[in-house]
């Protein structure tokens, strides 16, 4: 771990132990970043769960029952990392009113705004917004960040070292997240359902699973690699690849007869709606409750 880095002897509370806290608590460690004692987790109940990152990880951790235990570490968090499910965000919110000193908020619940959040909290919270996807856990994450008004320029710096930690950042405005989640945030699973469909289709013309499997991720693998290391766009290598009349021009032609791309951007739309979906349904939940 660098002695110079900005993330050195700054403690970090994870509200929340669901698949992205532990991607996120894993890239962390994994990139030497961070002491595992740094790092704590806590969340609501599942007290197994909470046992299981301290196995793997060393990081410490905190059952939600335990309520001074979890105020000392609330006080002396440097960075919150906000974990949990989205419908969740406001309640847990709340219970830092009062609790917390200025640390930064790091939010990667999908469709969450900085408004809302600003809002829950009261007074002048530095929260930041980001959508990271779950290839954190391998440090090739693709993520977008938004920060909010009250953010000092160490908060973003703390911020958007942890998130590189983990792949690439792309600083976005907020009023973009919603995109960002349904392109990058949900699209892996896009990918690893494509993958899915390709070793399927290859399965049922007899392949083994074993040979669909390699053939197919290697593929994906290598295009992603000459994307990034040729500089080229997609349709350039597309067309590269794409011989007049030849096997794959085959194939093009029945992903264009069955409106592929239309097909994509009704996904990523889709997503992207829903993520603003969700964030219109907690705010109206909020406003019900302050009533």
């Amino acid at each position: 771990m660098e002695g110079n880095s900005i993330l050195h002897g700054k403690r970090i509370l994870s509200v929340g132990a669901g698949s992205m806290a532990e991607a996120i608590i894993r890239g962390l460690i994994h990139a030497n970043a961070v002491d595992p004692s740094q790092i704590c987790v806590t969340n609501r109940s599942h007290s197994d769960r909470l046992q299981q990152l301290n196995k793997l990880y060393g990081v410490r951790t905190v059952e939600g029952a335990d309520t001074h235990a979890k105020v000392r570490e609330l006080a002396a968090a440097d960075v919150i990392l906000v974990a949990c499910k989205p419908y969740d965000v406001a309640n847990t919110l709340e219970t830092l009113v009062g609790k917390i000193g200025n640390p930064v908020i790091l939010s990667v619940a999908a469709g969450i705004s900085i408004p809302l959040m600003e809002s829950v909290l009261g007074g002048r919270p530095q929260v930041v917004r980001a959508m990271p996807n779950t290839a954190c856990a391998v440090l090739q994450s693709a993520t977008a960040v938004a920060f909010g008004q009250y953010c000092t320029e160490e908060a973003k710096r703390l911020s958007q070292e942890i998130l590189s930690l983990l792949g690439t950042v792309s600083v976005v405005e907020e009023s973009k997240m919603d995109v960002v989640t349904g392109v990058s945030g949900s699209g892996p699973a896009y990918f690893y359902y494509m993958v899915e469909a390709m070793q399927q289709a290859a399965e049922s013309m007899g392949l083994s699973p074993e040979t669909a499997r390699t053939l197919v991720l290697q593929t994906m693998t290598g295009a992603a690699k000459m994307l990034q290391e040729t500089g080229l766009d997609a349709r350039e290598l597309r067309r590269q690849v794409t011989s007049p009349n030849g096997t794959t021009m085959a194939g093009i032609r029945a992903l264009e007869e069955a409106d592929f791309k239309e097909l994509i951007e009704r996904t990523i739309s889709r997503a992207a709606e829903r993520s603003k979906e969700m964030g219109e349904q907690q705010a109206s939940l909020l406003v019900d409750r302050k009533l």
